[in-house]
């Protein structure tokens, strides 16, 4: 049935991309081209809740670890483990290629998602020395054990992960014009940007 699909779409997704989904529209090749842009589409609702949840995170930790070490720059005097040292390191590299004075929030931004979620697991003593001391109190209406969280954290960061893997359309259409018309098609930016004067007018309540 994968032949029914057009030319372009084998091409530039490639067959064994789109197996998954072939296999779960029972075969039907068409069926599986919508399923594959469904799958997208639920992706970019996404972004808004893994948006909230990113900086509620980084923010409720980063704000545990400063009042614990009484500096904004706890990740100084933190035992962090060596790939969450070289993780900061990294973090001050990118800050320093732009014109100002680092803050610490600014190496608190740089920081990635994986790394915050990192200080909620066990290795390297982060349940002693991280959980149990202070980041339980960075969520004041959890009730379960570190584990668990962690689990559902890291869950988060591999979806988050896959959600972002993306490219503008823009850049899309040097490699492939077809397939960079196809996802201008399906494009909802211009109109949420579009909508812009009715969010920020109270005409509408703004929507992932």
């Amino acid at each position: 049935m994968a032949d029914r699909l057009p030319e372009w779409i084998l091409r530039d997704l490639s067959l064994p991309r789109l197996k998954r989904y072939i296999r779960a529209a029972h075969g039907d090749a068409r069926a599986a081209e919508r399923l594959y842009w469904w799958n997208i589409e639920v992706s970019a609702a996404l972004l808004g809740p893994l948006h909230c949840l990113e900086l509620a995170l980084r923010n409720a930790l980063h704000n545990a670890l400063v009042r614990h070490h009484g500096r904004p720059d706890w990740w100084a005097v933190a035992p962090l483990n060596e790939r969450g040292r070289r993780l900061v390191d990294d973090a001050h590299r990118a800050c320093r290629r732009r014109p100002r004075p680092t803050t610490p929030d600014d190496v608190v931004a740089e920081l990635s998602f994986g790394f915050w979620v990192s200080l909620i697991s066990h290795g390297s003593g982060y349940d002693r020395m991280f959980w149990v001391p202070v980041l339980h109190s960075a969520f004041p209406y959890y009730r379960g054990r570190r584990d668990g969280l962690y689990r559902d954290l890291t869950s988060l960061v591999l979806l988050r992960n896959r959600v972002m893997h993306h490219e503008p359309v823009r850049v899309l259409g040097y490699v492939s014009p077809e397939l960079a018309k196809e996802a201008l098609a399906m494009d909802r930016f211009p109109a949420v940007l579009a909508g812009r004067a009715d969010v920020l007018g109270g005409n509408r309540p703004p929507r992932f």
